[in-house]
């Protein structure tokens, strides 16, 4: 098993919950909800976490949503938001409430998101012609285009 990554996390103020694992090999990190808020239905509101992560650099961290939350119709409108390697602002996580009822109500210290840290490649882009790039069986098919072939 490779060495683990440190990240360093600071808390915005004293209840923020650090991050913590659902079990030994879960891919994220969850993260929990500072205070409570109240997210109309489709509304987007930041939700606080409380906390401030210095992401190594070389890797993202990437806020996904939680499959229990998104079953009860509890969504994040971006799908995955980034935390690039040089922000050092608070974390909030970005909800819509699409189901049922007027509202949904977070509760202070509840799992809204989690954290995966992931590698960045260094990349660089080499500009050529349209030929160049060659053709697959796929070809430009998009939006729904595999396994139609």
């Amino acid at each position: 098993m490779e060495e683990s990554l440190e990240v360093m996390v600071a808390r915005t103020e004293d209840d923020a919950r650090l991050p913590t694992r659902g079990s030994e090999y879960a891919a994220g990190w969850d993260l929990y909800a500072l205070e409570e808020s109240v997210i109309p239905f489709r509304k987007s509101v930041k939700v606080r976490t409380g906390l401030r992560v210095a992401i190594p650099v070389g890797y993202e961290g990437q806020v996904r949503a939680r499959s229990s939350l998104g079953s009860k119709g509890l969504i994040l409108p971006h799908s995955i938001g980034t935390i690039d390697a040089d922000y050092r602002g608070e974390l909030f996580v970005l909800m819509t409430w699409i189901g049922e009822g007027d509202s949904y109500t977070v509760k202070a210290g509840e799992r809204i998101a989690q954290l995966l840290i992931s590698p960045i490649p260094e990349v660089s882009f080499k500009e050529v012609s349209i030929a160049k790039l060659g053709d697959t069986k796929r070809g430009d098919g998009g939006f729904g285009s595999t396994g139609r072939f």
